[in-house]
């Protein structure tokens, strides 16, 4: 049996991929589909690529001499060059991915199957796959799934595959536990599972327990949610004020990485000049990294963290993203990244100055928080 060979990705081929993820326009899938690599090894150019950026803007590399300034710029030509390449490639080869896989030449002299995928535009993986299901039936049950259980965290997999019955959908309770784990969702804890605990990493006890929210600034609290695009999924995070219900910040990221929820509490910090007294999350790896806990240990923040299993430790967030979806992101088709930041800039500012809440006797959180 003959070995697979992998292919190896040139230092400007690596260099192109991360500065895609950098830039934040393409969601994880929608890089993996373009460029064949897995979401993994994205992740890890792009950590490399941020690292190597840092050391060019410190004070040990200020004298680099000729050779390597030489080999930088010869990066960015090949950089520009690939671009131009791949850019003038997209727009000869317009036929759908089926008409594709059908022009690549399986006995070609000279270009292999994987150097074609690459030209073409379509994975290796692409080329080799046969669909079996109809993706857009499958689409619209994750779709109503999703819906469903955000209106009803409740529903395990059984009581939902009995309700969507009831309902007209033929949807067997195995098909909604692949869909559970595909969203990864569980039954009582109201939100996707995007914060996965890390061991190494501090826990602090729950605070909040009987305590009374008197007053803005008392508390605030974050938590991380999915947004399905067209090509893929994107990583909400927002931070409220609980007393108000006030959105402080957000930002949209196309991986878990902790770094744009560091980024996120280091601009709220940063340009907001009132600071809670406690800050609340849940257990997740993103709160739990030192970047983030000494972000809030730094301006004398007490630190609180949901218990395991305890959605109603967080509450006020989960509504806010009940509120989103229903309001915002069910009602339309988001395709891109871009189209998602405008909705949910424009929801939010909807959200605090226009929308009354009738907890907060009908104000607006703006009214209150202000």
């Amino acid at each position: 049996m003959s070995k697979i060979s992998r292919k190896v990705y040139s230092p400007s081929e690596k260099a192109i991929i991360a500065l895609e993820a950098l830039k934040g326009n393409l969601t994880l899938n929608e890089i993996t589909k373009r460029y064949g690599v897995h979401f993994s090894q994205i992740n890890r150019w792009k950590k490399q690529l941020k690292e190597s950026v840092v050391d060019i803007f410190s004070h040990g590399q200020q004298k680099r001499d000729l050779e390597k300034e030489e080999l930088i710029q010869d990066l960015y030509r090949k950089i520009g060059q690939l671009e131009v390449e791949k850019d003038w490639l997209k727009k000869k080869v317009t036929c759908s991915t089926n008409e594709k896989r059908k022009s690549i030449e399986a006995e070609h002299e000279e270009l292999t199957i994987e150097r074609q995928c690459e030209l073409i535009g379509i994975s290796r993986s692409g080329y080799y796959y046969e669909p079996q299901i109809a993706n857009k039936k499958t689409l619209s049950l994750i779709n109503i799934v999703d819906e469903t259980y955000t209106r009803y965290p409740f529903f395990g997999t059984r009581k939902m595959a009995s309700y969507l019955k009831r309902n007209g959908y033929e949807i067997g309770r195995k098909r909604v536990k692949t869909i559970y784990e595909i969203l990864g969702l569980e039954a009582v804890y109201p939100k996707p599972k995007l914060s996965v605990p890390n061991k190494e990493n501090k826990v602090y006890p729950y605070l909040l327990r009987d305590m009374k929210i008197i007053s803005c600034d008392q508390v605030w609290s974050t938590d991380i949610t999915y947004i399905k695009l067209s090509g893929g999924f994107v990583y909400l995070i927002a931070v409220i004020d609980w007393y108000s219900r006030y959105v402080l910040d957000w930002e949209l990221s196309i991986s878990l990485e902790a770094d744009f929820c560091i980024e996120t509490i280091k601009r709220i910090l940063g340009t907001n000049s009132r600071i809670c007294k406690i800050f609340n999350t849940d257990q997740g790896s993103q709160f739990t990294s030192r970047g983030f806990t000494e972000t809030l240990l730094e301006k004398d923040i007490q630190i609180s963290m949901d218990g395991r299993g305890r959605a109603l430790d967080n509450i006020f967030v989960e509504r806010l993203w009940r509120s989103l979806k229903y309001e915002c992101i069910y009602m339309r088709s988001l395709n891109t990244l871009k189209e998602a930041r405008k909705e949910i800039k424009e929801y939010f500012e909807f959200y605090n100055n226009e929308r009354p809440h009738q907890s907060l006797g009908n104000k607006t959180p703006a009214e209150i928080y202000m």
